[in-house]
């Protein structure tokens, strides 16, 4: 079944969403036939270079949404470092960082539901200027929720992505967010691809949903037509509702990798926040299996691993990072 649906794919073909939750769901012993017949499809349709992009956490904390997974939510306690919006110069300096790391790409990320001061919207785009001026790297931003007069802005400027996750699938996140829609989450992502902005958009995988919504998520994505899907696992943080979810097992969650692939074959699919903690030793297997991207250094309020780890493990999969 799996490598019959694999061809189906390599073909120029689609499977389905019953197909889908057949792959998502087969036993450990198949997976690694599994992420194989992932990799081939990722091998056909993207290539062999990885792509590594960057964030920095340029506003933390006082977040107004109730996020249950999010430790910058204001909403819970849980210590998260807060401070206003970072000094154009030290955005600089950790943009030119991510670039000697191997970062291509670099996003300036806020806490908050958008933004509501103009003087914080318009010293981020000071500063977005001068990464793309002064450093030589892609400039990306994930601000929140974004009005259509923000998103043409952000293109005026050069911005050639903008970040906005829906989180999980559309089933499942009302159980997550009450203070915002997934509504809400289209309409940013209408505004950025009206505006002629790509939109990368991913989620959490680890948020109490069942293997079937993590499909329903995959094919949400293709339906929107966001073609950059980052990945992320939850790291439970103590002080939110969801401090003591079950962490998923690396073959679950590589599995969900694979599936993810299938669905969107021509797709830059990266794995992000979480990966160390939750893939542990198989980190290599996700882009083994299907993946093309990674996340290096940081996130917004967990640690990394060194980029020269990453750098190595790329090397040593015969892959090559993407150049800027």
């Amino acid at each position: 079944m799996i490598i019959k649906l694999a061809e189906k794919v390599l073909d120029g073909g689609e499977i389905n969403v019953s197909e889908a939750e057949q792959l998502i769901n087969v036993k450990d012993e198949d997976t690694m036939l599994l992420l194989a017949m992932a990799d081939k499809i990722r091998a056909k349709f993207t290539g062999n270079q990885v792509d590594c992009c960057a964030i920095i956490n340029a506003r933390s904390g006082r977040c107004s949404e109730d996020c249950k997974f999010c430790a910058q939510s204001a909403h819970y306690e849980t210590g998260v470092t807060e401070y206003s919006l970072l000094a154009e110069d030290e955005i600089v300096e950790a943009a030119k960082k991510a670039k000697a790391a191997g970062a291509i790409r670099f996003s300036i990320v806020t806490s908050g539901r958008g933004q509501s001061r103009e003087d914080d919207f318009e010293n981020i785009c000071k500063t977005l200027i001068r990464i793309k001026n002064e450093v030589g790297v892609e400039i990306c931003c994930s601000l929140g929720l974004l009005t259509l007069e923000h998103a043409h802005k952000l293109k005026e400027l050069g911005v050639t992505r903008f970040h906005s996750n829906i989180e999980t699938a559309p089933s499942n996140f009302p159980s997550i967010c009450s203070t915002h829609s997934y509504e809400d989450k289209l309409e940013t992502i209408h505004n950025a691809q009206k505006a002629g902005i790509r939109v990368c958009s991913g989620g959490i995988l680890g948020l109490n949903e069942t293997p079937e919504q993590r499909v329903e998520m995959a094919f949400t994505l293709k339906g929107l037509g966001v073609d950059s899907i980052p990945l992320n696992l939850l790291t439970p943080i103590p002080g939110t509702p969801f401090e003591n979810n079950k962490a998923l097992t690396p073959l679950e969650i590589l599995r969900a990798f694979a599936v993810f692939r299938f669905i969107n074959p021509k797709a830059l699919i990266r794995t992000a926040g979480g990966r160390e903690v939750n893939l542990r030793d198989l980190q290599c297997l996700a882009l083994s299996g299907g993946l093309n991207g990674i996340m290096v250094g940081g996130y917004l309020t967990t640690e990394g691993r060194s980029p020269n780890m990453d750098k190595q493990m790329i090397k040593d999969l015969g892959r090559e990072a993407t150049k800027c």
